[in-house]
């Protein structure tokens, strides 16, 4: 199996008084995760999963007594995919407070129902973390960095989901199982979707978007639905773990974006999928979209494990004076071109250099990539 970087982190919060609580999309690797976990521990465990359907009438009246019952001698409650399971928060908290012995662990694959269901009831009684698809850093660990190198054009075009990094040469049948019979379906059932054709021509719209700028206006008129319904959609993609929005960094000068927005998706495998687009890089036109968002991806992940909290956006003014990338950590601006080919040359606004003085500069291309997803001096 493939370490996990959180399964340590989360280790370390065990018995702390707290529960642990692990999100993220369906086929990233969290019931994986938590069941090394618990094999590393001496105490017994009892496991729930959300999605059977006996669980959920187990648990539809549960009150202390009964979870005493459930739970008997064991020190570890698992459950699993735990928004599927109604008043989960309440319930959840039912263990927090009335079995403190007992260490909850819980896992969900909906932002949108977990967090409605479990934010306020376990305020300041919860450990919470985000599980993503492999990240560089894991598989370097795994691989050693110069066969991950090696890898670079597998995955960004086939991405980082664990099955299709460890199932080669399946990955294409496997990003569609994926897609369409865990993340999409997801959503479909989440949202009421009663035009599923709509939401499929906007995911492949947002697809073909990667690192530009996204208007709701034109999305609409491109899919056939309305503004008020393009948001709604995109929010629940977002909940999904499928894409998420990059605003823009708007501060000190009047002529700064500020309503505009960029779309990237969470792996490259799933963005080529919904487009049916695995050809190699040779014969791509998007390849700077395909760098982007893998870089992005990447970043995130890195900076979510190693709990490095920052604002992040793109920056660009009303003429045309544009960074791709901007992290704000620390009171100063971190800002960051992406460039496949090295040897494309970059000059970085003075606009931005004025307007932002605490600040520090980046080129990333397939040279130097690592020290921006992965820096070891991290780790």
């Amino acid at each position: 199996m493939i370490a996990r970087i959180l399964k340590e982190t989360i280790k370390k919060r065990l018995f702390s008084g707290k529960a642990i609580i692990l999100i993220g999309p369906r086929q990233v690797g969290k019931t994986t995760l938590i069941r090394s976990i618990v094999a590393d521990r001496p105490e017994p465990t009892v496991w729930l999963n959300g999605d059977n359907q006996e669980t959920r009438d187990l648990l539809a009246n549960v009150n202390t007594a009964r979870w005493r019952r459930i739970i008997g001698d064991a020190k570890i409650l698992v459950i699993d995919e735990a928004q599927r399971i109604s008043d989960v928060g309440i319930k959840l908290k039912l263990v927090t407070d009335q079995i403190p012995e007992v260490q909850l662990i819980a896992s969900g694959s909906s932002a949108f129902e977990m967090a409605n269901q479990i934010n306020e009831p376990l305020t300041g009684r919860k450990w919470e973390y985000k599980l993503y698809p492999l990240y560089f850093g894991e598989l370097e660990t795994e691989h050693g960095f110069v066969q991950e190198n090696q890898l670079l054009e597998q995955r960004l075009i086939y991405g980082y989901y664990p099955e299709v990094v460890t199932r080669v040469p399946d990955e294409r049948e496997i990003l569609s199982n994926i897609a369409d019979s865990y993340l999409f379906r997801d959503v479909y059932s989440w949202g009421n979707i009663r035009k599923p054709e709509k939401l499929t021509a906007l995911i492949q719209s947002l697809a073909y978007q990667v690192g530009r700028e996204v208007s709701y206006n034109q999305l609409s008129k491109t899919v056939g639905l309305d503004n008020e319904t393009v948001e709604n959609y995109i929010q629940l993609l977002e909940r999904a773990y499928i894409i998420y929005r990059l605003p823009p960094l708007s501060r000190n000068l009047r002529k700064e974006l500020k309503t505009k927005r960029k779309i990237y998706f969470y792996d490259n495998g799933i963005r080529n999928a919904v487009i049916s687009q695995f050809q190699p890089l040779a014969n791509r036109q998007d390849i700077g979209a395909l760098w982007e968002n893998f870089l992005l991806a990447e970043r995130l992940k890195y900076l979510s494990y190693y709990r490095l909290y920052s604002n992040r956006f793109f920056w660009r003014t009303a003429d045309q004076q544009e960074i791709d990338y901007v992290e704000e950590r620390d009171g100063t601006m971190w800002a960051a071109e992406f460039k496949w080919n090295p040897k494309k040359q970059v000059r970085f606004s003075d606009t931005f250099l004025r307007a932002y003085p605490e600040h520090q500069l980046s080129i990333v291309n397939r040279d130097n990539y690592f020290d921006f997803i992965a820096p070891k001096a991290t780790k």
